[in-house]
């Protein structure tokens, strides 16, 4: 929380993703809680589609249930569906944004690459946040990253770069 609280002073934009593990909590209430202690300290969350469900006890296929986790100050929030893509939130737009298909070996890793991704296209340009369709772009780059990293085993060796989201993104080899 300290280190939230410099990074918030210092002008950082934060994020949050909650990868959600309920055998590390003592029950299923106290891990909801856990998460949404932080939540609104957050400018940009990201949580998958079984993680709507978990939170919400709801449907995450149901905008409403997702828009529950939505609070005043939060600049995007995406929903990342695996293989499907993803869907995204902000004040002034909302959309998806396609996956990818591949043949996944191991999908450990998967949401650490779609962040690491999202977060590297916001550093180099933070209008994304306000631009839809740099977001889109910074969104399909995300996609293309998670869904390299299911094609390989290990969180860490899978971690593609630039040139293999390229790749997968264009088609070309």
């Amino acid at each position: 929380m300290a280190a939230m609280k410099a990074a918030r002073e210092a002008g950082a934009l934060l994020s949050y993703d909650p990868n959600v593990r309920v055998p590390l909590w003592p029950s299923a209430e106290a891990c909801r809680e856990g998460i949404k202690s932080i939540w609104t300290s957050a400018d940009v969350i990201k949580v998958s589609d079984e993680e709507v469900e978990f939170l919400t006890q709801g449907d995450a296929t149901d905008e409403k249930n997702v828009l529950s986790l939505w609070y005043e100050g939060l600049k995007l929030l995406i929903v990342t569906d695996g293989p499907k893509g993803c869907r995204y939130f902000t004040r002034n737009f909302k959309g998806t944004v396609e996956g990818f298909s591949v043949n996944p070996v191991d999908t450990t890793g998967a949401g650490d690459a779609f962040v690491g991704s999202l977060l590297c296209s916001a550093a180099k340009d933070s209008s994304i946040l306000e631009d839809e369709s740099r977001l889109k772009e910074a969104l399909t780059m995300a996609n293309a990253c998670g869904a390299i990293c299911t094609t390989r085993k290990g969180a860490i060796p899978a971690l593609p770069d630039n040139d293999a989201a390229g790749k997968l993104i264009f088609g070309f080899p």
